[in-house]
């Protein structure tokens, strides 16, 4: 139950030729403290709950635990959440042994495209498309639960 992933600023739309899967995605938090955050989020037509711990110093891993609720419940609880649900469209694509998601943001975070790699350790190599700029994995800035409460037009 932890995951580790990195976290990557996407410097062109390179990727849009290579990708296998998208999918539209709203999410908002019940809980959007970083100690644990909880995250109603409707990918496509499946709903998901989803509870985050704390991320180590590194930025890298942290405690997750989610599991897939009914759409219906999602649309529900999203009407609970804290303000600021996140739009985006994310796009996957595969690179060497590892699905690189592509998160073009919309709404009050248009203009901000993130790239997340989950790794099965953290010192794990990837191989890293042109497409794929600096790393932004312990900025906490680019947190989709910091991004709910600060978007990136305001930056």
């Amino acid at each position: 139950m932890i995951e580790i992933e990195r976290k990557y600023l996407v410097t062109s739309l390179d990727f849009l030729n290579e990708y296998s899967i998208k999918n539209e995605i709203a999410q908002g938090y019940l809980s959007s403290k970083p100690e644990r955050t909880v995250r109603i989020r409707i990918k496509g037509d499946k709903g998901f709950i989803t509870i985050k711990g704390i991320g180590s110093e590194n930025g890298v891993s942290r405690f997750e635990w989610e599991k897939e609720i009914a759409v219906e419940e999602a649309k529900s609880l999203l009407k609970l959440c804290e303000k600021g649900v996140i739009e985006k469209t994310r796009y996957e694509v595969k690179s060497g042994n590892h699905t690189i998601e592509i998160d073009v943001f919309h709404g009050e975070n248009d203009g901000l495209i993130l790239a997340e790699i989950e790794l099965e350790n953290e010192n794990e190599t990837i191989l890293k498309p042109s497409w794929l700029g600096n790393e932004v994995t312990n900025d906490e800035r680019y947190y989709n639960a910091y991004l709910s409460q600060n978007p990136f037009k305001s930056w």
